[in-house]
Protein backbone atom coordinates (compact mmCIF):
# COMPACT_ATOMS: atom_id res chain seq x y z
CA UNK A 1 0.00 0.00 0.00
CA UNK A 2 1.69 3.60 -0.52
CA UNK A 3 0.49 6.34 1.26
CA UNK A 4 -2.80 7.81 1.17
CA UNK A 5 -3.23 11.52 1.34
CA UNK A 6 -5.83 13.06 3.27
CA UNK A 7 -8.07 14.73 0.59
CA UNK A 8 -7.94 11.80 -1.35
CA UNK A 9 -11.62 11.69 -3.30
CA UNK A 10 -13.24 9.04 -5.13
CA UNK A 11 -16.37 9.51 -7.08
CA UNK A 12 -19.37 6.64 -7.69
CA UNK A 13 -22.89 7.26 -9.88
CA UNK A 14 -25.79 4.96 -9.83
CA UNK A 15 -28.77 5.14 -11.91
CA UNK A 16 -31.52 4.00 -9.44
CA UNK A 17 -33.75 0.75 -10.95
CA UNK A 18 -35.92 -0.61 -10.06
CA UNK A 19 -33.27 -3.72 -7.59
CA UNK A 20 -32.49 -0.77 -5.99
CA UNK A 21 -35.86 0.40 -4.07
CA UNK A 22 -36.90 -0.08 -0.74
CA UNK A 23 -40.19 -1.69 -2.32
CA UNK A 24 -37.98 -4.01 -3.89
CA UNK A 25 -37.00 -5.60 -0.41
CA UNK A 26 -40.38 -5.09 1.18
CA UNK A 27 -43.65 -4.41 -0.90
CA UNK A 28 -45.08 -2.22 2.08
CA UNK A 29 -41.99 0.16 2.11
CA UNK A 30 -42.62 3.11 -0.36
CA UNK A 31 -40.55 2.98 -4.27
CA UNK A 32 -37.83 4.88 -3.81
CA UNK A 33 -33.99 3.90 -3.16
CA UNK A 34 -33.28 2.06 -0.07
CA UNK A 35 -30.70 3.06 2.08
CA UNK A 36 -28.28 -0.15 2.02
CA UNK A 37 -27.98 1.16 -1.63
CA UNK A 38 -27.42 4.69 -1.22
CA UNK A 39 -24.75 3.17 1.80
CA UNK A 40 -23.51 1.16 -0.95
CA UNK A 41 -22.68 4.43 -3.43
CA UNK A 42 -20.98 5.95 -0.70
CA UNK A 43 -18.60 2.76 -0.18
CA UNK A 44 -17.92 2.70 -3.83
CA UNK A 45 -16.93 5.97 -4.02
CA UNK A 46 -14.70 5.39 -0.93
CA UNK A 47 -13.12 2.33 -2.69
CA UNK A 48 -13.07 4.52 -6.08
CA UNK A 49 -10.70 6.76 -4.07
CA UNK A 50 -8.31 3.98 -2.94
CA UNK A 51 -7.75 2.06 -5.85
CA UNK A 52 -4.49 4.10 -6.88
CA UNK A 53 -2.50 3.55 -3.78
CA UNK A 54 -3.55 -0.57 -3.29
CA UNK A 55 -0.81 -2.86 -3.95
CA UNK A 56 -1.29 -6.54 -6.41
CA UNK A 57 -3.07 -8.51 -4.13
CA UNK A 58 -4.39 -5.81 -1.64
CA UNK A 59 -8.26 -4.84 -1.44
CA UNK A 60 -10.32 -2.73 1.18
CA UNK A 61 -13.21 -3.85 3.59
CA UNK A 62 -15.59 -1.96 5.41
CA UNK A 63 -15.54 -1.03 9.11
CA UNK A 64 -18.06 1.34 9.82
CA UNK A 65 -20.46 3.19 8.65
CA UNK A 66 -22.13 5.93 9.93
CA UNK A 67 -25.06 7.54 7.63
CA UNK A 68 -27.92 10.06 7.52
CA UNK A 69 -30.84 9.26 4.96
CA UNK A 70 -31.62 13.11 4.00
CA UNK A 71 -34.16 12.51 1.42
CA UNK A 72 -35.94 10.18 -1.26
CA UNK A 73 -34.65 9.69 -4.60
CA UNK A 74 -37.33 7.81 -7.12
CA UNK A 75 -36.25 5.02 -9.63
CA UNK A 76 -34.22 6.53 -12.78
CA UNK A 77 -32.99 9.07 -10.95
CA UNK A 78 -28.72 9.35 -11.23
CA UNK A 79 -27.35 9.19 -7.83
CA UNK A 80 -23.47 10.58 -7.31
CA UNK A 81 -21.57 9.56 -3.66
CA UNK A 82 -18.75 11.08 -3.34
CA UNK A 83 -16.07 10.20 -0.69
CA UNK A 84 -13.02 12.28 0.56
CA UNK A 85 -10.25 10.22 3.13
CA UNK A 86 -10.23 12.78 6.50
CA UNK A 87 -7.93 10.65 8.53
CA UNK A 88 -5.63 8.12 7.93
CA UNK A 89 -3.78 5.81 10.82
CA UNK A 90 -1.81 2.85 8.93
CA UNK A 91 -4.00 0.39 6.91
CA UNK A 92 -7.26 2.05 8.25
CA UNK A 93 -8.73 4.85 6.76
CA UNK A 94 -11.45 7.56 7.18
CA UNK A 95 -13.64 9.08 5.09
CA UNK A 96 -16.45 11.79 4.59
CA UNK A 97 -19.32 10.40 2.09
CA UNK A 98 -21.78 12.41 0.89
CA UNK A 99 -24.56 11.15 -1.62
CA UNK A 100 -26.85 13.23 -4.15
CA UNK A 101 -29.47 12.68 -6.66
CA UNK A 102 -30.46 15.05 -9.59
CA UNK A 103 -32.25 17.68 -6.87
CA UNK A 104 -30.51 17.86 -3.87
CA UNK A 105 -28.01 15.87 -1.50
CA UNK A 106 -29.90 12.97 -0.37
CA UNK A 107 -27.23 11.92 2.06
CA UNK A 108 -24.12 12.16 4.31
CA UNK A 109 -21.65 10.67 6.90
CA UNK A 110 -18.86 8.85 7.69
CA UNK A 111 -17.36 5.53 6.42
CA UNK A 112 -14.00 3.29 7.72
CA UNK A 113 -12.15 0.72 5.51
CA UNK A 114 -9.21 -1.03 5.90
CA UNK A 115 -6.83 -2.29 3.34
CA UNK A 116 -6.33 -6.00 3.55
CA UNK A 117 -4.10 -8.65 2.00
CA UNK A 118 -6.68 -10.46 -0.04
CA UNK A 119 -4.84 -14.01 0.18
CA UNK A 120 -3.95 -14.14 4.21
CA UNK A 121 -7.64 -12.25 4.25
CA UNK A 122 -9.23 -15.10 2.36
CA UNK A 123 -7.08 -17.77 4.62
CA UNK A 124 -8.79 -16.61 8.04
CA UNK A 125 -12.05 -16.76 6.22
CA UNK A 126 -11.76 -20.50 5.54
CA UNK A 127 -12.65 -21.86 8.94
CA UNK A 128 -15.71 -20.36 8.55
CA UNK A 129 -16.74 -21.48 4.67
CA UNK A 130 -19.13 -24.65 5.94
CA UNK A 131 -17.94 -27.68 2.77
Amino acid sequence: MRQIPVGTKGIYHLRVAAEHLASSVNPALPEVMATPIMVLTMEQAAMDALVPYMDTGETSVGIGVNVEHLAATPIGHLVRAEAEVIKVDGRRIEFQIAAFDEHEQIGRGTHGRAIVDLGKFNQRLQPKIRK
